[in-house]
Parts: C-alpha cells; structure tokens; sequence
C-alpha cells in the first residue's frame, strides 16, 4: 500500500507500506524526481514508535532529498545522466 506524506515540505513525497507477519510496521519514505526516477529516501520499521518515526524520518527524508537534487543538477550540468 502507498500513501501521501502530508506532513512533508516536500508535495510529491509518499510512504511505502509493505505487508507484515504483524511483528514489524517496516516503512519506506520515496519521492519521483523531476526527471521521473524513484528515489528511496528512508526506510525503517516503526513498530512501537508510531509518531517519534514520521518526526525523525521526515526531516532526513527531506534533507536527502535535497542532497540528491543539488548532486542530480550537477552531474546533468556537467553533461552526465
């Protein structure tokens, strides 16, 4: 299952949401780029820390994703894909 991340600056940002044997609530935060590419941002089990894991894993998601950007724009700046 796939839903949105409101709580995210970024608009396009959604959680993966894996089937589980009901031990584990793994979690996979993703974001398609601008050039339509899937980008796997943070992944982790939140099992017991419902909320603390969405306040630590969305401003890492984000950060990376801001990494990823500025390291994209550069290698397509430089000619690269």
């Amino acid at each position: 299952m796939v839903d949105s991340i409101a709580a995210s600056r970024i608009t396009n940002m959604k959680e993966l949401r894996p089937p589980s044997g009901g031990r584990s609530e793994v979690r996979i935060l993703f974001v398609f780029d601008p050039w339509r590419s899937a980008v796997l941002l943070v992944a982790g089990d939140k099992s017991g820390q419902w909320s603390r894991w969405y306040r630590e894993a969305i401003p890492e998601a984000e950060q990376l994703y801001a990494t990823y950007l500025k390291e994209r724009e550069g290698e397509i700046g430089d000619g690269q894909r």
